[in-house]
């Protein structure tokens, strides 16, 4: 079995196509949504990040604005430019690029940002309101993954999806998402993660596996059914060499799976934009 690709690239298109009228609606009555973004230090990873996000702004007419942290700077300078982006009226969302040096406490500064401004949905305020399904930003990755799968008519509703991967950024906050009441979440839903013995026992059942671990080739040929579903959401990166979670052998036995480079990737950027645009909705009201 050679399992059937799921680009990120036409979702991510999609998504984008529907913020172009309500950014030029925002625009024509004068305000021109604002995108602040944060680096601290040099990886070039992140750094690359970025500009991709910077460079679909650009595209859109969102405006960018970006605070570049020296790699020892500290959490007071990270602190003060959160501050400086709460208090400045043409950014209307913001985010700190994840990972950030050692010295720094990521989960203390995002908890400084005005939650309203929270372009990647991690602010405690908005993790709180989507465990309680309330509107609000909602993270990235998982709202890119959610967006996925219901572009390429893969049935979750009531079907069993295994998130391998428990971490605040994507494995949480998507076990979350996937199981509310909607057309296209209302799954039953588990998570693993590496310090659950024999976790592949529960991806070998599942009619929908995610890999979200951050662990290079953790997601082997043996670890999922045939005709399983496999959704790439974890990398890590090996200088400009992405690690992606999913082994390349898994796409003999998968029915579908999203492809090593342009995945999930694309979808998660068109997420932030589309929070971006809705802050700056909520913001002009």
């Amino acid at each position: 079995m050679t399992a059937v690709l799921m680009p990120g690239g036409p979702v991510a298109e999609a998504v984008l196509a529907g913020l172009r009228p309500r950014i030029e609606a925002l625009v024509a009555a004068g305000h021109r949504p604002g995108l602040g973004t944060i680096l601290v230090g040099d990886d070039p990873a992140s750094a690359g990040y970025i500009r991709g996000k910077h460079a679909r702004s650009d595209e859109l007419g969102i405006a960018s604005s970006h605070r570049h942290l020296p790699a020892d700077a500290t959490q007071d300078d990270l602190v003060g430019a959160i501050r400086d982006f709460n208090d400045d009226d043409a950014v209307d969302a913001m985010l700190v690029q994840h990972p950030t040096p050692a010295q720094i406490d990521y989960e203390a500064a995002l908890a400084t940002m005005d939650p309203d401004k929270d372009a990647d949905g991690l602010h405690p305020a908005n993790l709180g309101r989507l465990a309680l399904s309330m509107p609000g930003p909602v993270p990235c990755t998982p709202a890119g993954i959610e967006a996925l799968l219901a572009h390429y008519e893969v049935p979750v509703a009531g079907r069993h999806v295994v998130i391998l991967g428990r971490g605040f950024t994507l494995g949480r906050p998507l076990a979350l998402l996937l199981s509310q009441k909607r057309p296209t979440a209302n799954a039953a839903v588990t998570v693993v993660h590496t310090g659950v013995p024999e976790w592949a026992e529960h991806t070998r059942r599942a009619d929908v596996v995610i890999a979200a671990a951050g662990v290079p080739g953790i997601l082997q040929l043996g670890h999922v059914r045939p005709g399983a579903v496999v959704v790439g959401g974890g990398v890590r990166y090996q200088g400009r060499r992405i690690l992606p979670d999913v082994d390349e052998s898994v796409a003999e036995v998968a029915g579908w799976i999203t492809p090593r480079v342009g995945g999930v990737g694309p979808t998660t950027v068109a997420m932030l934009l589309a929070n971006t645009v809705a802050a700056a909705e909520r913001r002009r009201r």
